[in-house]
């Protein structure tokens, strides 16, 4: 390198705006060992010949100079392109958030089904193994599918099984041989060719993580708002969305405290044409360090009685359910149960009307707005999160990233 040897004092590059983020970001690591970021531009609109990306700019130089992140005169610039004073860069994985985030399924084929497909394979009778289709039937989710309505799907779910095994749920199988067979015969993977009636990532991890929840948690991996919901066992989540082993109100009301979402901010990445930040298990929530008492390696039961884990749920349960009121108001949807038991109700509009109104009831739209009650309740949530730490709870965002950070070394210095 030509700043090492000492033959330059300044270097200048221009990359996307991945380079904040993950591996690649140890590019810039290196490089500011040697001659620290004097200038940068961390997320800028970059088109050449109609190809339109985003990019960070960024200035090296050896000498001491003035800084300047986005135009604007700062004391520091991380590695990460942020002016914080608090370099979450630094922050590690902690144990006590292992195995509990994971992404979710990766089809590799067309494993799909319409609902009606799906509703007609559940009433027919049982297989040659003495088994309904139930078994291998899912409605699955995609991140999009989490913030938006859009049309149901469900899909066939083969993992575990034997080809054999497989063959028994006569009309699933049929199909998955007629579509996907001749699909993952194209793949260069031997073990996606092979195996053709099994997912391509089938995640046993998360299989086992979430096979005695009632429940568990889901955010889109890509999302312009970090939002968390809750996701019915049966139902399958798919590759773009984040699921954690989880089904307590106390998990879910600590990720979805501002603390967590501006950690996810800052340690995630941010991609596609509407730049809309990412989440991920390792990054994001393998290092976020939850209250004392209250981690994710805990059973829920052994908080019940904390005061802070009762006020924390109890926030998080009345902002849940006055979102899904406003989703799905009882005067515009009915609910009907599946046609066989054991799967989530369907949510129906009464009627063509209602349907139309529907259709502007999403989460993303909701946060758009972001209406008087939803801040309200949003504001308690971050109260009770804030005073399960011990902290003000108005406390500032920046504090709050610095003790954060401060607890992430302390945790996983020692794990």
């Amino acid at each position: 390198m030509q700043l090492k040897a000492g033959a330059a004092n300044r270097v200048g590059l221009v990359s996307t705006n991945s380079i904040r983020n993950g591996a690649s970001r140890r590019v810039l690591e290196r490089l500011i060992e040697v001659a620290p970021i004097f200038e940068a531009w961390s997320d800028e609109p970059w088109v050449v010949d109609g190809a339109a990306v985003r990019v960070s700019l960024v200035c090296c130089g050896r000498e001491k100079q003035n800084l300047r992140l986005n135009g604007n005169s700062v004391s520091v610039i991380n590695a990460d392109l942020t002016a914080l004073a608090s370099d979450l860069t630094l922050a590690g994985s902690l144990h006590e958030n292992t195995g509990i985030s994971f992404q979710g399924f990766t089809k590799g084929g067309p494993f799909e089904i319409d609902g009606l497909t799906a509703r007609q394979w559940l009433l027919e009778p049982v297989n040659p193994n003495g088994r309904g289709n139930a078994d291998v039937l899912r409605p699955i989710k995609s991140g999009g599918d989490l913030v938006k309505r859009r049309e149901e799907a469900w899909v066939v779910d083969f993992s575990g099984q034997t080809q054999d095994a497989a063959s028994l749920y006569q009309s699933p199988f049929e199909q998955i041989a007629k579509v996907v067979k001749p699909f993952r015969a194209l793949n260069k993977r031997p073990i996606y060719r092979d195996r053709w009636w099994i997912f391509a990532e089938a995640r046993p991890g998360l299989r086992k993580a979430t096979a005695t929840l009632n429940r568990c948690i889901v955010t889109p991996k890509v999302s312009r708002h970090r939002v968390f919901l809750w996701l019915h066992p049966r139902v399958a989540p798919d590759n773009l969305v984040i699921a954690i082993a989880r089904d307590d109100d106390t998990t879910f009301g600590v990720l979805h405290s501002r603390f967590h979402e501006r950690w996810s901010l800052v340690r995630g990445a941010f991609v596609g044409a509407g730049n809309d930040p990412t989440y991920t298990p390792t990054s994001t929530f393998e290092t976020f360090p939850f209250p004392a008492g209250l981690t994710p390696d805990r059973p829920a039961a052994s908080y019940a009685t904390d005061p802070r884990a009762i006020r924390i749920a109890s926030a998080a349960q009345t902002l849940n359910r006055l979102r899904e009121n406003w989703l799905n108001p009882s005067d515009l949807v009915k609910r009907v149960p599946e046609v066989v038991p054991g799967f989530p109700d369907r949510i129906l509009p009464v009627n063509a009307a209602a349907a139309e109104v529907l259709k502007k009831r999403t989460l993303t739209s909701l946060y758009n707005q972001r209406p008087t009650w939803l801040a309200n309740a949003h504001a308690e949530l971050d109260a009770a999160v804030a005073a399960a730490y011990g902290w003000p709870e108005d406390i500032g965002e920046e504090d709050a990233l610095e003790r954060l950070l401060k607890l992430n070394l302390e945790r996983s210095k020692g794990s």
